[in-house]
């Protein structure tokens, strides 16, 4: 992670907490007790001051960053007074948006500049709990959805593909389709072998290559039913040429991995590339 805010860079990040109410198995960060939110926020003030103002985007993170209440508030202030053009993109489970004040003050201080991304595991209230490690987490996340929208709060919706959820994202892009139509986009996530998915690699773990179909499925679904959609995290020579335009160019550059073969691509300067902090290399790459 850097230590200051670079114009174009798309990971200039402010780390809010290591503080999580979710457990998500597969998580690249675990989360960490202790409080933590102004030794933090402290820190993320010296960030936005010293920030230049052209920034394009800052992401506000976590652990979840909400946890810290009105500090998060206070954060969001800030970056809104220092940094007036800078969209704000925010990481959080939705949960704590159950609040209609807590979700109504974000909206009053970040105003049309802030988005927030919020994973959705499953369709199925079951599958999504055990995903996030909570019990309640899939009703409490899409209540908090619903506020979000009520405010008019862009989200993004993400979903981590893995071996617990593959089978059924047809299922979800339906479910989105009847129960979220209004989200901003939809995001498809290939997985970052770190942290908690590396440690339950034989209960979570599942290559792009075994996936695919069910994954191109689900966008075309969206796509036909114009809902926005994106692949992240997935290089392209392991998605059909057809399904290229979705892709996204995804990983923060500082995390971001070619192979050597990935130098004999001639699509790599499109690609998102690998995750350098991925114990594990996808199979099938090959160049196109």
């Amino acid at each position: 992670m850097k230590e200051k805010f670079e114009i174009d860079s798309n990971s200039n990040v402010l780390f809010v907490t290591n503080q999580c109410n979710n457990h998500c198995i597969m998580c690249c960060q675990p989360p960490q007790k202790g409080e933590d939110f102004n030794y933090f926020y402290n820190q993320n003030v010296k960030l936005i001051k010293s920030a230049p103002k052209e920034t394009k985007v800052v992401c506000i993170t976590g652990g979840e960053p909400t946890l810290a209440g009105n500090r998060f508030i206070d954060l969001i202030s800030l970056v809104r007074n220092e940094l007036p053009s800078t969209e704000i993109h925010i990481l959080s489970n939705g949960r704590t948006f159950i609040n209609n004040d807590f979700t109504h003050q974000l909206k009053v201080v970040g105003g049309d500049k802030v988005f927030v991304g919020v994973p959705l595991h499953s369709d199925y209230f079951r599958d999504h709990d055990i995903i996030a490690g909570a019990k309640g987490a899939f009703n409490e996340t899409m209540l908090g959805l619903y506020n979000l929208a009520d405010e008019g709060i862009p989200i993004e919706l993400r979903v981590v593909v893995n071996k617990l959820n593959y089978y059924r994202l047809s299922q979800l892009a339906e479910f989105i389709f009847k129960n979220l139509y209004f989200v901003s986009w939809v995001a498809y996530m290939g997985m970052e072998d770190t942290g908690w998915a590396t440690k339950n690699a034989g209960t979570i773990w599942i290559e792009p290559v075994d996936y695919v179909s069910q994954l191109c499925k689900a966008v075309k679904e969206l796509d036909d039913w114009d809902i926005p959609v994106a692949i992240y995290n997935i290089p392209l020579c392991l998605l059909p040429t057809e399904y290229h335009r979705f892709a996204a160019q995804s990983i923060s550059d500082w995390k971001t991995r070619y192979l050597d073969i990935c130098t004999k691509c001639t699509v790599k300067d499109k690609c998102c590339g690998l995750f350098g902090t991925s114990k594990h290399i996808f199979k099938g790459l090959s160049p196109i």
